[in-house]
């Protein structure tokens, strides 16, 4: 998960999309500059050859402090990428050598091409759908279950309006809620309020019927 000093871990794929928000909030965080680094790719270092117009490759013996600044940002945007891989990931890509390209290339890897990502919307779109009460969960369990299914939605760029989410999260609660449920569709206007507000409202009607 992270934490304000601790770099989130990519752990499997299943996690790949909450990691790489995660991810880049934390850097963001941190260091703005990594961020950059790790979006535009490594910083070139080139100066213009003495007594010509010119532009080349500047050689590491004439860099100023300010160069060093630029090629440690780069390489501290790829140390922070990598340990931020759990080892067994890490080890598929230890021949990339710059932040950037192995940015982009666990993207490719974990989220895919267009056609992947478009048949992972339709699973989650059906996951969605099939969304029910499992018997046996208490609602706290339910209702992070369907938090973390709508979080993954939203991170695979599927809208949803609020009266999906709302009209899906109360059908989905159990049988024994029928009564609440007409209640609450008769007095609230799921069309407008937040999930965050409906939750609310779920969480009230439970500790009043305790």
């Amino acid at each position: 998960m992270g934490t304000t000093t601790r770099v989130p871990r990519l752990l499997s794929h299943e996690g790949f999309s909450e990691w790489k928000f995660r991810f880049e909030k934390y850097v963001k965080m941190k260091d703005p500059k990594i961020w950059r680094s790790i979006v535009i790719g490594p910083q070139v270092i080139t100066y213009q050859r003495e007594n010509s117009k010119e532009v080349a490759m500047k050689p590491v013996e004439l860099y100023d402090d300010a160069d060093f600044e630029k090629i440690e940002e780069d390489d501290k945007a790829f140390s922070t990428l990598t340990l931020a891989l759990s080892p067994e990931i890490a080890l598929g890509f230890r021949e990339l050598q710059s932040a950037k390209a192995l940015w982009e290339v666990l993207i490719e890897v974990y989220e895919g091409n267009e056609d992947m990502r478009r048949s992972r919307q339709d699973l989650l779109r059906q996951k969605f759908n099939m969304l029910n009460h499992d018997l046996g969960d208490s609602l706290e369990t339910q209702l992070q279950r369907f938090i973390s299914l709508v979080t993954e939605m939203r991170s695979a760029n599927i809208s949803l309006t609020a009266a999906e989410t709302n009209n899906k999260l109360v059908n989905s609660l159990p049988q024994s809620w029928d009564m609440n449920v007409a209640v609450i569709k008769k007095t609230k206007d799921l069309n407008r309020l937040t999930l965050s507000e409906v939750m609310a409202i779920i969480k009230d009607c439970d500790m009043d019927g305790k």
